[in-house]
């Protein structure tokens, strides 16, 4: 009996202990996982300074923008900005004896002139009506009034006294005459060396339209040939690209030009360009003034502005007026009224190809009292010429 009392108690105790295991096992938590290893903490790399790089350059290889593949359209070229070159430095013609070079020319568009007044002196019988037609000749040749009748009357007792006249004869005859019209004992250098100074001083000017600026222009090339060195003032502020047009002239023969700002104070631009000439120790200083006839106050008092302010460097050694050889009379209107202000002192004829009229030398000699210095006689560099009265006589005539 006892034994199986002992057994009973033996089984509820195992019972028991097995059902407590039971129940702890179910409220057992998993323990959390244990923490990871402690991570190595670098410190944080110092900032850039100026000047550093924003790390270590490796050397790795590079490719040009054209070996890159870019979506879309071609390899994108880029093209490296042209050099500006200085202008190339010009050599210009010789002037000695350019006006006898340019005879052909010249003759080619004059010699109505001449051949016709040879034509008419040849008739066998020069009558009144003939001598009339003598005199309508130079005077659609723009020789003037007053020169036309003392021509005529020469002529008339020239070849009253010659009697039979050959063709040489009378072409020597005409010759002579007309040289005595146009004049040569009058000189017509253009006065750029002053004995006691440098530089000379040459002021241009002229109604626009005339070739004023690309006179001056010219005339810088004729001094450089020369072996002159020139100093430009763009002192005609108030055409457009007057300034441009001027240094354009000077850049190919090395001259330097002075310019101020599109409409400003010209007799300023002059004063400056005098300056540097001085300076610069050049041997002459050619200033480009404005032309604007049709303000005729306003260009009088500028023009007069224009050399007093000058005058404060040294006195004016030229003042050259240039004529459109294709206006004729209407250049003798302008040329009173230039007079009138400064002191012309020598003459430019330009255009005197085409259709111009040779006659006209000898009228503005007369209407004014200065020589014909320069003549133009086409549009390249080098055809401005000084202005001979035998090559010009010989061209009017022809051979």
């Amino acid at each position: 009996m006892e034994t199986v009392i002992l057994a009973v108690v033996i089984a509820v105790v195992v019972l028991v202990a097995l059902g407590g295991l039971i129940v702890g096992g179910r409220r057992r938590k998993p323990l959390p996982p244990p923490p990871p290893a402690a991570p190595d903490i670098t410190a944080p790399p110092a900032e850039p300074h100026v000047g550093d790089e924003a790390e270590t350059p490796r050397d790795e290889p590079r490719r040009t923008i054209e070996e890159v593949d870019l979506p879309g359209g071609p390899a994108v070229v880029v093209e490296e900005p042209p050099a500006v070159e200085a202008p190339e430095i010009e050599i210009p013609e010789p002037t000695a004896g350019r006006l006898v070079r340019l005879r052909a020319r010249l003759s080619r568009s004059q010699n109505a002139l001449g051949k016709g007044l040879l034509t008419l002196l040849s008739r066998e019988h020069l009558d009144e009506d003939t001598w009339e037609e003598i005199e309508d000749t130079l005077l659609t040749a723009d020789v003037g009034v007053q020169p036309t009748q003392e021509l005529v009357e020469r002529l008339r007792e020239r070849v009253r006294v010659l009697g039979t006249r050959t063709p040489e004869e009378l072409r020597a005859l005409l010759r002579e005459e007309l040289l005595k019209l146009v004049g040569t004992d009058v000189d017509r250098s253009v006065r750029t060396e002053p004995e006691d100074r440098k530089p000379g001083i040459v002021m241009v000017v002229g109604v626009n339209g005339t070739g004023k600026t690309t006179t001056t222009g010219k005339l810088a090339r004729v001094l450089v040939a020369d072996g002159r060195s020139v100093v430009l003032g763009a002192a005609d502020t108030f055409r457009a690209a007057a300034a441009d047009q001027l240094q354009t002239w000077g850049e190919r023969v090395g001259a330097y030009t002075v310019r101020g700002p599109e409409g400003g104070d010209p007799a300023s631009v002059a004063f400056d360009a005098v300056k540097e000439g001085k300076e610069m120790g050049v041997d002459v200083v050619l200033i480009d003034t404005a032309g604007r006839l049709h303000t005729k106050t306003g260009l009088m008092d500028e023009l007069g502005k224009v050399k007093r302010v000058v005058e404060k460097h040294a006195p004016l050694d030229e003042v050259l007026l240039v004529l459109d050889a294709t206006t004729g009379q209407n250049g003798l209107v302008q040329a009173r009224v230039f007079a009138e202000v400064v002191d012309i002192t020598g003459i430019v004829l330009t255009k005197l190809d085409g259709t111009a009229k040779g006659g006209i030398v000898v009228a503005v000699q007369r209407e004014l009292g200065v020589p014909v210095k320069l003549i133009g006689l086409g549009e390249g560099a080098d055809d401005l010429a000084p202005f001979e009265p035998e090559a010009f006589v010989d061209a009017l005539i022809g051979d």
